[in-house]
């Protein structure tokens, strides 16, 4: 026999039934748990450290420091456009049902149809730079000592490995999540503050503030002449931007746990805003401990293990101390993608349920209450993104870029619809009243300027080796979303299906 239901467990269940749908999911989880899950995919330490020889290479700290306070400004902006509208319409869709309610009616499942789509990719793809990532990590840290030799085959193999691990417990459902997720809090805030601290304060000298706010480096060319040179060094700095704008996604994992969120017309929005105010003083923390405690620069960028942090850390610990710290960051990266694929197969869940995908994996496990053929699919889909990292040298940072822009451009279309058609957006408890469009035209801005600057080559000479296939992606689902639009889609895709009208009509 179930509990009774609380006054505010009513309320969101009345609030989702307003929106055409049942309470299959469990809805355990409170605001700290909701900021959580986006704090952990953040997961700041994940996407510095995975990036970090990119950013080096790309604009050096210069860049790296100066970069992240730039990146967390803007996005900052466009956290308070998805907050105001997951306030407003708090389900496990996301972007793509933002975008159709929004919307005018006649271009309603259109928008819902294109966002739906890119917010697949991006989901897919996060899920596989952060996994990724993982594998790269485990793969260097285990040469430390040791004879092995990574190969792309073995990384392949680490990752296909970490994905099955995260696709069981994934399945298991909101119970055993809610408990590494308490887990991961504590391991991405004491934990990594600890590790800053003691790299500070164990490092034998520290660079100076005009070395990490005022060092410029260019290691963009295989042959010496880099973009700097090539184009300027207002490009590698545009490009370099990547490693923080990469690390501060996933926020939108806040809106695709909403309907397993307590009171969660507040609680999601202010977990969006938390998770990036939190994770962008976290983030610069960080940056600013591993970048004052490089000992030799030239060592670190052309560090033996190709990873500047595990360089860093055995130059200042040791090769025994480093694998412990390198130890306590996979963690921490390893809870990052585990709650990216719950985040991930959500949204695949709630995009099945509207028709985006075939309702076969609309299906929610009676037992577990977890949307088990959803949580697969996304394990499949991240593992077939990641074979190209076989035959090419940019697959990690191709991947991180088709993340960010797939992402962003799924978080841009609703709050570009609500800023064209004012009137079809009816406020939540999350109000920005009088600022809300000046907000949302600036966020929009941002997301454009970073679509462009993230498709562009980041390598030179540009070849089958280095070449940038973030277009090449971001371009084969526009092609997709667009194409099967107007040739079938359009026919029967109607946008969100309200469920609960839809059963007693027998859909």
């Amino acid at each position: 026999m179930e509990a009774p239901k609380s006054d505010t467990e009513a309320m969101d269940e009345h609030k989702l039934a307003e929106m055409g749908y049942r309470q299959d999911l469990k809805r355990d989880w409170s605001m700290l748990h909701n900021f959580g899950v986006s704090f952990s995919i953040i997961s700041v330490i994940t996407g510095l450290t995975t990036l970090f020889q990119y950013g080096l290479n790309t604009g050096g700290p210069a860049v790296m420091s100066v970069g992240w306070i730039v990146v967390s400004f803007f996005t900052m902006f466009v956290g308070l456009g998805m907050a105001e509208i997951v306030s407003a319409v708090p389900t496990s869709g996301g972007p793509y049902f933002w975008a159709a309610i929004l919307a005018p009616k006649n271009i309603a499942p259109f928008a819902s149809w294109v966002t739906g789509w890119f917010n697949l990719l991006g989901q897919v793809a996060v899920t596989t730079g952060i996994t990724f990532g993982l594998a790269n990590l485990i793969s260097t840290t285990a040469t430390v000592g040791t004879s092995y030799e990574p190969t792309a085959g073995k990384t392949l193999g680490i990752y296909a490995a970490v994905l099955f691990s995260h696709g069981v417990i994934n399945s298991f459902g909101v119970r055993a999540l809610r408990y590494l997720n308490n887990t991961s809090i504590i391991l991405h805030s004491v934990g990594i503050s600890c590790f800053c601290i003691a790299v500070l304060a164990k490092a034998p000298t520290h660079q100076s503030a005009k070395f990490v706010f005022s060092t410029f480096n260019d290691a963009t060319g295989g042959d010496g002449a880099g973009w700097s040179v090539r184009a300027s060094p207002a490009y590698v700095a545009a490009i370099g931007v990547l490693m923080s704008q990469y690390t501060i996604t996933g926020f939108d994992a806040s809106a695709h746990l909403s309907e397993e969120t307590r009171n969660a017309s507040w609680s999601a929005p202010l977990g969006v805003l938390m998770s990036i105010g939190v994770s962008a003083l976290f983030g610069f923390f960080v940056i600013l401990a591993l970048l004052f405690s490089i000992q030799d620069f030239d060592a670190t960028v052309g560090s033996d293990y190709e990873q500047p942090v595990v360089q860093i850390l055995i130059d200042i610990f040791g090769e025994s101390g480093a694998i412990v710290l390198m130890t306590l960051i996979m963690v921490c990266v390893y809870h990052c993608g585990l709650f990216s694929m719950t985040s991930n197969s959500r949204m695949m869940f709630g995009f099945s349920r509207d028709g985006g995908l075939p309702h076969f994996f609309d299906k929610v496990d009676a037992r577990h209450r977890a949307p088990i053929r959803a949580i697969w699919l996304a394990a499949t889909l991240s593992f077939l993104l990641a074979i190209p990292s076989l035959g090419s040298t940019v697959a990690f940072s191709a991947a991180t870029s088709i993340a960010t822009i797939g992402l962003y451009i799924s978080y841009g279309l609703p709050i570009l619809i609500g800023l064209i058609w004012p009137r079809n957006f009816k406020k939540g408890p999350f109000n920005l009243k009088f600022a809300s469009r000046w907000i949302a035209l600036v966020a929009v801005l941002w997301i454009c300027f970073i679509t462009i600057i993230f498709c562009l080559p980041t390598a030179n000479p540009v070849d089958s080796q280095t070449l940038n296939y973030t277009p090449v992606a971001v371009g084969i689902v526009a092609l997709w979303a667009f194409g099967s639009w107007f040739l079938w889609a359009r026919r029967w895709f109607t946008g969100p299906v309200r469920q609960i009208q839809a059963e007693l009509i027998g859909y």
